[in-house]
């Protein structure tokens, strides 16, 4: 930066802030717990070399991605990333789960629906025969309460079956 307010690392690192500094544009002098987390996890000599390898438009997504990547993994140092990215695809899948309970349970509701008026207007030896063609159709076999209790029981078992814990409640990455 070269002028009177040295950039967060220059101020960190106790040193004069030179003109051509490669951290001045990415690490302003306001925030400087940005770089400081990006040091204590990647160091400001590696963060520099990986900076002065990439072109000059590419750099501040770098910086983006190594400010993310910091404080992942200072919230969680096992996993760090992956455990947020984890987290994110089992909440997908069970998202997905429950979409497909809901459609399935739609499907259900406008089976009976529709075979509803259609029974009602049959004698009863119809009524029962036709009752016998409904359950051995595929359809109704998958959304039969069995199967639909052993889908409710095998999603209760997902979402209690989380190993990785939830690094994305306590609060945001990118500060």
């Amino acid at each position: 930066m070269g002028g009177s307010s040295p950039c967060a690392s220059c101020k960190l690192l106790r040193r004069r802030c030179a003109k051509d500094c490669i951290f001045a544009p990415y690490f302003p002098s306001d925030d400087p717990h940005k770089f400081a987390i990006v040091h204590k996890v990647f160091g400001a000599s590696n963060v520099s070399k990986m900076l002065q390898e990439l072109p000059i438009h590419q750099r501040a997504d770098a910086v983006s991605s190594l400010v993310y990547e910091a404080n992942a993994r200072v919230r969680d140092p096992v996993y760090g990333c992956v455990g947020a990215i984890s987290y994110l695809q089992n909440q997908v899948s069970q998202l997905q789960m429950q979409l497909a309970v809901a459609q399935a349970e739609i499907l259900c509701i406008q089976m009976q629906q529709v075979e509803e008026p259609s029974t009602a207007a049959l004698p009863n030896h119809h009524h029962h025969h036709h009752q016998i063609d409904h359950h051995q159709d595929e359809k109704s076999l998958l959304l039969s309460n069995n199967n639909f209790n052993n889908l409710q029981q095998y999603l209760s078992f997902a979402s209690a079956s989380n190993v990785i814990p939830d690094p994305l409640k306590r609060e945001s990455l990118w500060t």
